[in-house]
């Protein structure tokens, strides 16, 4: 099985907010209880054969259900390609295998197509703006919830994150071989790069090839952002987090999807869980 690396490729380097929209439990969704939702944030996802885990749960005003993953995990390019702005993508309508789903989902927006059609010109845009929103089939709205296995939430979306602060996410790649104590992850922020695209972590254990996409949340149980890179230079085995609240903002303003982040129906519970807790650990 053809797995995408994270951001399409390991990059040699990484260059190195505006809060996005957030909805309240959408009343007009019975979500499916988090113990038994088969699509939910950290199922995989297949687009042309690529995996990834997807990330957040979103909704519109026409109550229509979808859920996030990179956008590189629709990427065509050589596996070095991570500039959104010139990169290959799939076209939009393109079909997306969701595990869990009975039905594929559609990709209704991807944000380096949405760069390229908009000439984006911002450098930290182009490079870490990496999202696309996947429309489920109706078929499987009663199978979603949208909680973060192991920790719950998000509450709420993140702002900038400091040096040292505390971060949690859940990768899903199947290079784990299905050994879920190894999904739930926890780590540490680097930081915010100035323009707020960019959340460099270190975590435990670090994300890899298959992880793309993975949703993390700050050490408030609130939506950061999206797995996108893995750093070799200068912060070695760091990966890289696309900032969540700029990049939904970007779709609002340069596509017709309205859709907003849903929040998770169980409580955020940081803590150590399994092998993804040593960083958090030391």
């Amino acid at each position: 099985m053809r797995t995408k690396s994270i951001c399409a490729g390991v990059i040699a380097a990484l260059a190195f907010a505006v809060v996005g929209a957030f909805t309240p439990a959408d009343a007009a969704h019975q979500w499916a209880p988090a113990d038994t939702a088969t699509i939910h944030p950290g199922v995989m996802t297949f687009t042309d054969g690529a995996q990834c885990t997807a990330n957040f749960v979103f909704t519109d005003a026409a109550h229509d259900v979808y859920i996030g993953q990179a956008a590189h995990c629709s990427g065509t390019g050589a596996a070095t390609e991570t500039n959104g702005c010139d990169a290959e993508s799939l076209p939009l309508g393109t079909e997306v295998e969701i595990d869990g789903a009975s039905q594929p989902g559609t990709m209704v927006y991807n944000s380096w197509l949405a760069m390229q059609d908009a000439n984006e010109q911002d450098a930290d845009a182009c490079n870490f703006n990496d999202f696309a929103l996947i429309q489920l089939d109706p078929a499987d709205y009663d199978k979603v919830n949208p909680s973060i296995p192991a920790w719950g939430g998000p509450v709420g979306i993140a702002g900038p994150t400091a040096f040292g602060d505390a971060v949690y996410s859940y990768g899903n790649s199947s290079l784990r071989l299905g050994i879920s104590q190894l999904s739930p992850k926890t780590g540490l922020s680097l930081g915010t790069i100035p323009s707020g695209w960019s959340h460099p972590v270190y975590t435990a254990t670090p994300g890899i090839p298959g992880d793309s996409g993975s949703a993390f949340l700050d050490k408030d149980g609130n939506a950061l952002g999206v797995l996108s890179t893995l750093a070799i230079l200068p912060l070695t085995g760091s990966n890289n987090v696309s900032d969540i609240g700029l990049a939904i903002n970007y779709m609002h303003a340069h596509s017709s999807v309205d859709a907003d982040l849903v929040p998770g129906t169980e409580p955020f519970e940081p803590g150590l869980v399994g092998l993804g807790g040593l960083l958090g650990a030391l």
